[in-house]
């Protein structure tokens, strides 16, 4: 009886250590093997370099594309962005702020509440109308939100906290 106790203590112990191990790996980010054009600090938990996460374009598209086909005021017609969802990429580093700050790469910066990713499918675009977006033309970056999907997202709120040339979001 002493024997199946210490061999089931035993079995318990390994299984919450696999588990343990398991869950430490599913929070692990890789490092990016190209240059980073996105990197997140500030209240996250997943990190890959120096308490922030990094991104190259590959890491980004691996983490699967949404498509948010949309008129916006900065192009004539409905436009066609793909990108990852803010919120699935917030999740996937672990963010627990209540609001980011996202910075471009000249170094305008707008503040949006963590509760507009989940609430509005906000996304992170990478490409408009099957194309890389080149820094000229507000690449490689552009928070993109469904605007014809709700008309209270046409407004300049909105707009506003629609950053391009994005390299940088800070959660706070």
């Amino acid at each position: 009886m002493f024997r199946a106790k210490v061999k089931t203590g035993l079995v318990g112990a390994v299984l919450a250590l696999t588990a343990f191990v398991g869950a430490a790996y599913a929070a692990s980010l890789a490092v990016p093997t190209d240059r980073p054009i996105l990197t997140i600090s500030g209240k996250i938990s997943v990190t890959n370099k120096d308490n922030t996460a990094q991104f190259d374009r590959a890491m980004l598209e691996s983490l699967g594309l949404v498509t948010v086909e949309t008129t916006t005021p900065w192009h004539e017609g409905k436009v066609k962005f793909e990108g990852v969802l803010m919120d699935k990429l917030m999740k996937l580093v672990g963010a627990s702020g209540q609001r980011v700050v996202v910075v471009a790469l000249n170094d305008y910066s707008t503040e949006i509440p963590m509760e507009d990713f989940g609430k509005h499918n906000a996304i992170l675009a990478i490409k408009r109308n099957g194309e890389y977006m080149p820094v000229r033309d507000k690449g490689p970056l552009f928070i993109i939100y469904p605007y014809d999907s709700n008309p209270d997202l046409q407004t300049q709120t909105y707009y506003a906290r629609s950053a391009w040339q994005v390299a940088r979001i800070d959660v706070r």
